[in-house]
């Protein structure tokens, strides 16, 4: 009888596209099978961690997995060896560690490779030289997941007890969620201050120079009320300027630096307008590997879950040499440009660039989608500029002085040298007040300066914007909140379970979210304290590094954790939201509606539920009339839970706003007047851009708010 060895060695990735990719790179003496992501969890019907017995996990086959082992296990029993080649992070480290458990392979083997990039010299090379699995990048993952279900499931039947069946509260997400709800807050209380800028058009050696008010009687000067602007400008009116000084100089912009990716879930938000998970799943589809005519299936950019911006040495080199070829010696700067990290990075992976540079987004464009071009794009030209010269501008500061003691001054610049610039230039998130024009003036010292015109314009200082998922990403990522791979999943969560809508891109918190937020604020502390959660991130990252011992972690958060348990279970009372009847009839079966809270806030619903499942939005008439025809003001709520106040004669008259008008109109200008709650006190604040007077609230009608 005739021993047959096994022809071919098993290597198992997650997804699998990323498993026809690597395949068609390993050829025949391979077979690549994917795992769908996780196989193993803790069990979704119970805790899943003994806390009396050092925090040791049960972990179960996730339902719908079993087909998926079995074909694993099939293809194991015939292979000459088996190697794990899942994502190189936490996450992946730990599918490594639950397959190598499940198919009875030694961890401590060479059983695990990665690679940061999927091509095939990569993962050629990679294939060649296995590792251990790294049990500390293990443990660290063990420790998120098992505090994460500490907090969700010893919190959350407790909301269930205390408000209503369903909510959930959450390690990170909590927190993502307080941080929408105090913006919120800060913007409600938020009382604009007036200032004014005062400007004047000057004619000097033939040309026109737009200059504004600097300095009165040598005094920096800062203009709050109508008066003193109108004071000034009447001052610069009366003329007698020269030029005191002209000063040239040069300004270098530097380039951004290469994507992190908080970095790309910002810049796609920006340019792109794509939401957080959208621009994680489209990158990941360029990561694992596309199907390029002519070329096979390639994978276009780098690892897409790094908060390092570090670059590789061959790809700077590469990077470099093209520049020179593609844009001459003098975008190339002297040395290579190198990045410094923050200081939480874990610096795991390199920064997210391209594969291969001469996979030019406009040649492989037909090969991709739109959403996949526009983000390979973004991500090819960042790489690119990142390591090119720096943009050069030339600078002008004129100062223009009257006999009147009146200074003003007038800035300019030109680009000298396009730099970067040439090829990326990184959004932004607001436009600067006062950008200096772009010509520069022809004068000289001395020189007569006459005033052709000025004027005075009122501003009022603006709230803090609310929070868009990139602005949000980039506040988690600042304050420590979170890592790479968190940032999508926790918005999306936050999302689904109805604390928070989107709107236009901006983050609202729900009458829900306000309501969980405050409860966990009085009740639950340390679990929505950023300081908490960012010092939580730091000792998962030291027991990555080997320095912490994870249950040591689990028994340090738990102890105090459970005490602050015991006394929320006594001290929040239930609060009952009752079916309150209301004067609406069922205009489906004739019943009076009830009043419901649902994740958006109230509304009515039939009681005669399920066999009558209607449903309707509530409507307030407010005091005030429309200000456009004159009817009656509804307040309603918007598809996404929002409230706003609206002309009941909608469609024919179309007056909204999102915030409540009032009856009294603006002493100042005649507009209507909203409501708006400050810090100290309420007030009336006229509706009119242009004038924005402020009014305090009657007393009479304090008492009704």
């Amino acid at each position: 009888m005739s021993s047959h060895k096994p022809a071919y060695k098993l290597v198992i990735v997650e997804s699998p596209a990323k498993a026809r990719t690597i395949s068609k790179f390993l050829g025949r003496t391979y077979k690549v099978e994917a795992s769908n992501g996780h196989v193993r969890d803790l069990p979704k019907s119970q805790l899943g961690v003994d806390v009396e017995n050092g925090f040791e996990p049960k972990y179960i086959t996730i339902r719908g997995r079993g087909e998926v082992l079995e074909r694993i296990r099939k293809e194991a029993k015939g292979a000459k060896s088996i190697i794990l080649a899942t994502d190189p992070d936490r996450e992946g480290e730990a599918i490594s560690w639950h397959l190598a458990t499940i198919l009875g392979i030694d961890p401590q083997s060479a059983c695990r490779v990665e690679f940061n990039e999927i091509t095939e010299k990569t993962v050629k090379s990679a294939i060649k030289t296995p590792r251990p699995v790294n049990m500390e990048l293990v443990s660290a993952q063990q420790a998120r997941r098992l505090l994460d279900r500490l907090v969700g499931y010893k919190i959350s039947p407790l909301l269930w007890v205390k408000i209503k069946k369903g909510l959930s509260a959450g390690r990170v997400q909590s927190v993502a969620t307080r941080m929408i709800v105090d913006r919120e807050q800060e913007i409600d209380t938020f009382e604009p201050e007036e200032y004014w800028h005062v400007t004047a058009q000057l004619r000097a050696g033939g040309q026109t120079l737009p200059a504004k008010l600097y300095a009165l009687d040598g005094e920096r000067v800062a203009l709050h009320n109508g008066g003193a602007a109108e004071e000034a400008r009447a001052r610069i009116a009366q003329g007698g300027f020269a030029v005191k000084s002209v000063k040239r100089g040069e300004r270098r912009k530097h380039p951004a630096p290469p994507f992190t990716t908080s970095n790309l879930q910002q810049e796609a938000s920006r340019k792109l307008g794509f939401t957080t998970s959208k621009t994680m799943q489209i990158a990941q589809q360029l990561y694992e590997g596309v199907d390029i005519e002519g070329r096979g299936t390639l994978g276009l950019i780098s690892y897409i879950r790094t908060d390092s911006v570090r670059l590789s040495e061959e790809a700077v080199a590469a990077v470099r040499e093209m520049i020179g070829e593609r844009y001459g010696a003098e975008f190339v700067p002297e040395k290579p440009v190198v990045y410094k990290g923050r200081k939480s990075a874990q610096d795991a992976h390199e920064a997210i660039r391209p594969t291969n540079l001469e996979l030019r987004p406009e040649e492989i464009k037909a090969s991709l989608t739109r959403d996949q071009f526009n983000l390979y794009r973004l991500v090819y030209l960042r790489f690119v500029a990142c390591q090119m010269a720096d943009a050069v501008y030339e600078t002008q500061q004129i100062e223009i002085a009257s006999d009147a003691g009146v200074t003003l001054r007038s800035s300019g610049e030109h680009l000298k040298f396009a730099g970067f610039t040439a090829v990326y230039e990184e959004s932004r998130d607001d436009a600067q007040e006062d950008e200096p024009q772009a010509v520069l003036a022809d004068v000289a010292e001395g020189m007569q300066a006459a005033v052709e015109s000025t004027e005075a314009t009122q501003h009022f200082t603006q709230a803090p914007p609310r929070y868009t998922e990139a602005s949000l990403v980039r506040a988690l990522e600042e304050k420590g909140i979170g890592r790479p791979s968190t940032y999508a999943p926790t918005i999306s969560t936050i999302l689904a379970r109805g604390y928070v809508m989107r709107e236009k891109k901006q983050l609202y918190p729900t009458e829900l979210g306000v309501m969980i937020t405050d409860m966990m604020k009085e009740y639950f502390a340390d679990i929505v304290d950023i300081a908490f959660t960012a010092g939580m991130e730091e000792q998962l990252d030291e027991v990555e590094e080997g320095q912490l011992d994870w249950r040591k972690v689990l028994e340090e958060f738990y102890g105090p954790f459970e005490q602050t348990l015991k006394n929320a279970e006594e001290k929040i009372e239930k609060i009952e939201i009752k079916d309150e009847v209301s004067d609406v009839v069922c205009d489906k079966c004739g019943a009076m509606m009830v009043y419901k809270l649902g994740r958006f806030g109230r509304f009515l619903a039939c009681p005669n539920f399920p066999e009558c499942r209607n449903t309707k939005a509530i409507q307030v008439e407010i005091e005030a009339p429309c200000p456009k025809c004159g009817a009656r003001l509804l307040e309603k709520t918007s598809r996404k839970g929002r409230k706003f106040y609206g002309c009941e004669r909608y469609p024919d008259c179309d007056f909204v706003s999102w915030e409540m008008p009032v009856k009294e109109k603006c002493p100042k200008c005649g507009s209507y007047m909203v409501f708006k709650r400050g810090k100290k006190e309420n007030y009336y604040l006229c509706a009119n851009e242009a004038c924005r007077e402020k009014v305090a609230v009657p007393a009479e009608d304090e008492e009704k708010e």
